[in-house]
């Protein structure tokens, strides 16, 4: 395979959907859990090869069986085959490359949106993602969504560079985005209204303290840690301004997920697998993606952060009014002489 690498450096990277040296460091991250001891019956499947496969899997989405041609290893040894090295890239990747946000991560994630699409406080873009799936045995409708088809949904948090902060994956497909968020993790420290979160901080330019934040859209509620659009009826100039402002900072997880899926082609697919198999895959390509788009190996941290809290508190318990008045605050800044940007009166009298 060396040899090949050497040679044939694009070729392999349209394989297996990433280059020779980040290959080969991941490959030194799970070496040792992917290589098994060699018994008097058979020899056991190399490190690489394993490691390979499972990449093409995921940068496919093809069959075992088509698998099959290509490697000359058995379709029920490929399901093993991916399935365990899955699991290990998973164990091994987390802990590097998403750990649990800590203050000073969240700190990092604001400037950020702050330099790169002008949205200060914004501690990351919160969206969904419907991973389409073959129906489960016995699963009735949970799985069929609003979008005509069986889905997992993957809930993420991504930042200003098209990396993700946080996921979750496993929500039945039939399940509303704003109810996945109130049920995991990552939705627990935007509705308990700041654990773990920032203090309250001035925007540039102001003296008055404001929350800090995550974008959504329409699907989401309004709380004073979590903004959404105004409603489209009835919009005047400086309402347009700030959905225009916004959605710009909104779409990065879009963005984000474009990106994945591009790379990760199983995403575009109906992953045909067991429901436990299919989370752990969409687990996988999620923590490949932000492996890929660290530049440098040295920048990941090597330690993992402490959890986040996970005590539950309910939507209905927090006060939508704060939220509304935060979002006015932000429409009002967004207009004055301090947060306006020439580009943003581009939105107005489109609608």
């Amino acid at each position: 395979m060396g040899l090949v690498c050497a040679r044939f450096p694009e070729k392999f990277k349209n394989f297996c959907r990433m280059t020779v040296d980040l290959f080969d460091k991941l490959l030194h991250l799970v070496r040792a859990d992917l290589t098994f001891q060699n018994t008097a019956m058979r020899r056991t499947i190399c490190a690489e090869e394993r490691l390979l496969i499972t990449l093409r899997f995921l940068a496919t989405g093809e069959s075992y069986a088509s698998l099959l041609f290509q490697s000359q290893v058995g379709k029920s040894t490929i399901s093993g085959i991916v399935k365990c090295t899955c699991g290990i890239i998973w164990q091994k990747l987390q802990p590097k490359v998403m750990p649990s946000p800590s203050e000073e991560t969240w700190r990092q994630v604001a400037a950020g949106f702050q330099t790169v699409v002008n949205f200060p406080n914004c501690l990351g873009a919160v969206d969904g993602k419907h991973v389409r799936v073959q129906q489960p045995p016995h699963s009735g409708s949970r799985f069929y969504n609003y979008k005509k088809f069986f889905s997992v949904d993957l809930m993420a948090v991504a930042d200003a560079n098209c990396q993700f902060v946080a996921i979750d994956v496993g929500a039945y497909g039939s399940t509303g985005d704003s109810r996945v968020l109130q049920a995991l993790q990552i939705g627990q420290q935007i509705l308990r209204a700041g654990a773990r979160l920032p203090a309250d901080r001035p925007l540039p330019g102001s003296t008055n303290p404001v929350p800090f934040l995550m974008v959504s859209d329409e699907a989401f509620p309004l709380l004073p840690n979590l903004l959404r659009p105004y409603p489209r009826r009835e919009l005047d100039n400086r309402k347009r301004v700030f959905n225009f402002r916004l959605s710009r900072a909104r779409r990065v997880v879009e963005c984000t997920f474009g990106i994945m899926s591009s790379q990760w082609r199983i995403l575009n697919t109906t992953i045909q697998l067991y429901v436990n198999t299919v989370d752990q895959v969409i687990r996988t390509c999620c923590f490949l993606h932000n492996f890929i788009r660290h530049t440098l190996y040295d920048e990941i941290v090597e330690d993992q952060l402490a959890p986040v809290d996970s005590g539950v508190h309910s939507v209905e318990h927090l006060h939508s009014n704060l939220g509304a008045r935060v979002r006015e605050t932000y429409a009002v800044y967004f207009m004055s002489p301090e947060g306006a940007v020439p580009w943003q009166y581009s939105c107005v009298g489109d609608e």
